[in-house]
């Protein structure tokens, strides 16, 4: 019999084993976040952001990502969300971090995780699909000690939405 089988037929400090103890425990117990993953696709000094086509921050530049299916590893969040909004498969996706400051989404309680993906943009072909009106590289620069990205346009880290500066100025620093 296995460590793990064995510590089943334990049994805790309210004489319950665990099977005793999973049918009795309230989920509704702990409130709960809802969980998205954000994807960095990055080529040197440039990233590709997305132009957001649905509230919150309708029309700002975002990182593609989305939210976690029920039942659906974040990891395969990243990948789902990362072709239903630029149409890329993910490739060798390294995690940047994990984001869950409070209101980092007006939405309500949301845990990111961040990944970021290397690629040689002459390569790739992002389109923009699902909620994304838009996809484009933007080259990342300081300017006065804020972020500046120059592409279709220029954005300055408040114009970004979410907390989308922080995680790109960690994937460009991890």
């Amino acid at each position: 019999m296995t460590q793990k089988s064995t510590s089943k037929q334990i049994k805790d400090k309210n004489g319950l084993t665990e099977k005793e103890f999973l049918l009795r425990y309230n989920s509704d117990k702990y409130p709960k976040p809802s969980l998205t993953a954000d994807i960095c696709v990055i080529d040197g000094d440039e990233i590709l952001l997305i132009k957001r086509g649905n509230h919150p921050f309708l029309g700002c530049w975002a990182l593609p990502g989305g939210f976690a299916n029920r039942n659906e590893a974040i990891e395969d969040t990243a990948k789902r969300e990362l072709l239903e909004e630029t149409g890329l498969k993910a490739k060798r996706m390294k995690l940047v971090g994990v984001y869950s400051a409070p209101g980092r989404d007006p939405r309500g309680w949301t845990v990111s995780a961040a990944y970021r993906m290397d690629v040689d943009k002459k390569k790739i072909a992002p389109q923009a699909g699902d909620d994304a009106a838009d996809s484009s590289f933007f080259k990342l620069s300081f300017e006065n000690g804020k972020m500046v990205l120059k592409g279709k346009e220029t954005i300055y880290e408040d114009d970004l939405a979410f907390d989308h500066a922080k995680i790109i100025t960690d994937a460009f620093n991890g």
